[in-house]
């Protein structure tokens, strides 16, 4: 090995003002701020580095505990020395309230579970088949996992009817795609999901928005559209609704799942936060299974970088043509993320960090409750919604928080029509301090005072 094999080491040329140990130190912080270097990145062994350098190995010992100190890296005996992700109390410039993410889970450490688990399914499988393609979305036990993970939601489910898929999006492409096609007409939530707005313009798919009250999508109005517009299917998000925070109610649930079936209507069941609850209210797909497809991500509720969602397609085989569709367009997902969510289900693992997230989020909305006592949501839930008046501009209200250092994102990026309610999601899981957290909201609620 060379200095060619360790760029960064070109950073820390001998001979300068400084000692060679604060050299190498110093060579570390430009690579990580510059990011040659990226958190996660193993350094290489002390005595390597002492080699490829001509000085002796405390030198180097010195220079990573310079680095150490500083927040750079950390690491074990053992296990060797990392780049460190930037600690939470560093936390500076933009605080993210408009990613819709978990907060990291109260207590444990999704890395060390990755790091273990990942180990763990490399000893028992062959990597050169882990990495090859796989047919199919997903091997039968991974998809039985999926069904063990859904139970609280859809009941028992046969591990047949789940797909594991690379992303809820992709999924949601396809069936909008194969159930309702372009020209198609599909009714949506009046503020929705702003990747369905991008899916539907992309393929020519026409919105209707379906009217709503406190508890989710108006029966009668939309039963009104099934006669007279005939849509192919009803997009819904009905638990925690991106980005209103409505739940709807057992009842409310019901008469959408008799309307569906009373107008031959297809249901894409968007479901990415019914695991936040201790008790979910049921699924759309668990009341009308023939005409349901339920699509739930772990990215809200878990992380977003397992990259995976579990498809649950209808009973029967009329919705064969569209898990087709999924399959051509969505591809396999990740083989090894999809081996170590199944792990992680299997185990326990999954339960156990989802009950840290869920510890944390409320929290977190208690905060937000506090803080924003107009903010709608459960309280489980990782995002609020905060209504404003009509004639108040969502937009300037964003312009002035991100003017203090507040990413939001405002009523017109989830409007699926005209003559849509007005407000902002706040999203509560990015930050990665409470205090950080409870400062930004105080922040939002002074901008509030200051317009009236």
């Amino acid at each position: 090995m060379t200095i060619r094999h360790i760029p960064w080491l070109r950073h820390a040329p001998k001979g300068g003002a400084a000692p060679i140990y604060l050299a190498l130190a110093q060579a570390l912080e430009t690579a990580i701020r510059t990011g040659e270097l990226q958190p996660g990145d193993q350094l290489p062994p002390q005595r390597t580095v002492a080699a490829l350098m001509g000085v002796d190995l405390t030198t180097v010992t010195r220079a990573y505990g310079v680095a150490r100190r500083r927040g750079l890296v950390d690491g074990a005996v053992g296990r060797g020395t990392f780049v460190r992700r930037p600690a939470e109390e560093d936390e500076v410039g933009l605080v993210d309230l408009s990613m819709n993410q978990p907060p990291q889970p109260r207590g444990l450490s999704i890395a060390a579970s990755l790091r273990a688990t990942t180990a763990e399914v490399l000893q028992r499988t062959d990597a050169a088949t882990l990495m090859a393609y796989h047919p199919g979305l997903g091997a039968l036990g991974q998809r039985a996992a999926g069904a063990a993970w859904l139970a609280p939601v859809l009941g028992d489910v046969a591990p047949e009817r789940v797909q594991v898929c690379p992303g809820a999006q992709a999924a949601l492409s396809a069936l909008v795609w194969s159930l309702v096609g372009h020209g198609g007409t599909l009714v949506v939530e009046p503020l929705t999901y702003p990747g369905m707005l991008a899916i539907a313009d992309q393929l020519g798919v026409r919105l209707i928005a379906c009217p709503t009250d406190a508890e989710g999508l108006a029966p009668d109005a939309l039963a009104s559209i099934c006669r007279r517009e005939r849509p192919a299917a009803l997009y819904v998000i009905p638990t925690m609704q991106n980005p209103t925070g409505v739940t709807m109610p057992l009842t409310r649930r019901q008469a959408i799942a008799q309307i569906a079936t009373d107008h031959d209507l297809w249901i894409i069941e968007d479901d990415p936060y019914s695991r936040l609850m201790a008790e979910p209210p049921p699924g759309l797909a668990a009341l009308a299974p023939a005409r349901s497809f339920h699509i739930a991500t772990l990215s809200k509720c878990l992380a977003p970088g397992l990259r995976l969602a579990f498809l649950v397609a209808p009973d029967g085989d009329r919705g064969a043509p569209a898990v087709e569709a999924v399959r051509s367009l969505a591809g396999m997902p990740a083989p090894l993320m999809s081996a170590v969510a199944a792990s992680w289900i299997r185990d326990g693992t999954a339960e156990a960090l989802l009950a840290g997230v869920r510890a944390e989020a409320a929290e977190r909305r208690a905060l937000a409750a506090a803080r924003l006592p107009a903010a709608q949501g459960s309280p489980e839930a990782i995002h609020v919604w905060l209504p404003l008046p009509a004639d108040w501009s969502a937009a300037r209200l964003r312009a002035a928080a991100k003017a203090r250092g507040l990413a939001l994102v405002s009523a017109e990026a989830f409007a699926a029509g005209p003559g849509a309610a007005n407000g902002v999601r706040i999203s509560l899981g990015a930050p990665g301090r409470q205090e950080v957290l409870a400062e930004a909201l105080a922040g939002i609620a002074n901008l509030l005072g200051e317009a009236r």
